[in-house]
């Protein structure tokens, strides 16, 4: 009598437990149809991707081609036929007008020159002296030509324009008198002959006193135009030492004559050649291997020669050594 009421209760207990297995397989569909839902929208994902990267590759490119030629609008580089014709045009006129206006600005400004005398020149109102050989220190053994010949080159090749020959062709001038020809179309030239030199014109010695130990240097004005120096200029040297250094000057004493100014410039005066002065070193063998230091100015004018900025102002200094 006791076992009839539990079986009714056990039925329903198996139903229960097969309702339970539905729904968890139920669940677990619903799970998986998820999961494959979630798989498929990723891969419709990735698909987008990939088919968004083609077509930006394919707009690219397109966009590459379209910019340089489009075939639908006829652009070249972004433009119509008609615009770069229209910028080319105005770009021309702009160019042109600029052009023009500096050519008529550089036109007024050349009428203001003087094409023989600079505008401005006040750096340059008082000439520098040069001296060759150029070199600041000459050093040489005087028993070995190879040693000095490239100092009695530079003489050389200096006096060429200064020989006889030539000068003959110029013009005998007044001495002590400015030349002054500034009415004269064709500006004559003064003559300064190579044989003025003398001891130091290579001619009676082609050594220039270098095989010998007592060398000659040529000290030169530097040309500056309408100079008209006052005095009586000369150039004077003094060595920078206890005793005295004996030396020879050619022309005598130095002098500068004034018929060599002024100077009218490269273009009006082609031909013109500046004086020049050479100072032979009377050297003695106690003098050999001992440099000598020598200094050249501008002396008995208005020019300067004591300027502390400018060491070449009137003025020149150079070092010798002579060995043996």
């Amino acid at each position: 009598m006791s076992s009839s009421p539990q079986e009714p209760n056990q039925e329903p207990n198996q139903e229960q437990k097969e309702e339970r297995k539905e729904e968890a397989k139920a669940e677990e569909k619903e799970v998986k149809n998820e999961e494959t839902k979630e798989e498929q929208k990723q891969e419709k994902k990735e698909e987008k991707k990939e088919e968004k990267k083609e077509r930006k590759k394919e707009e690219k490119t397109e966009s590459w081609s379209d910019f340089i030629y489009n075939p639908r609008t006829g652009e070249f580089l972004g433009r119509t036929a008609s615009s770069w014709g229209l910028i080319l045009l105005f770009y021309l006129i702009f160019y042109g007008f600029l052009a023009g206006m500096f050519s008529l600005t550089m036109w007024v400004m050349l009428q203001t020159l003087d094409e023989n005398v600079p505008r401005y020149q006040d750096r340059v109102a008082n000439p520098g002296l040069v001296i060759r050989p150029h070199a600041s220190e000459i050093s040489f053994n005087r028993s070995d030509p190879t040693n000095y010949n490239q100092y009695i080159q530079q003489l050389h090749d200096l006096l060429q324009q200064y020989n006889d020959s030539v000068q003959e062709r110029n013009d005998l001038c007044l001495v002590g008198e400015y030349t002054e020809q500034d009415n004269e179309p064709i500006k004559k030239v003064c003559q300064f002959k190579r044989s003025t030199l003398r001891q130091c014109s290579g001619l009676p010695d082609t050594s220039f006193g270098y095989a010998d130990g007592k060398p000659c240097i040529i000290i030169k004005m530097n040309r500056v135009i309408g100079l008209k120096p006052r005095g009586d200029p000369y150039i004077n040297c003094t060595a920078k030492r206890d005793s005295l250094l004996q030396m020879q000057y050619f022309p005598s004493e130095g002098r500068l004559d004034k018929m060599f100014f002024p100077y009218y410039g490269n273009k009006a005066h082609p031909d013109y050649v500046q004086p020049l002065v050479a100072v032979k070193l009377l050297l003695t063998k106690e003098d050999y291997n001992v440099e000598q230091t020598v200094e050249c100015k501008l002396e008995g004018s208005n020019l300067r020669n004591n300027d502390d900025r400018d060491k070449f102002q009137g003025r020149v200094t150079f070092r010798v050594k002579v060995s043996e």
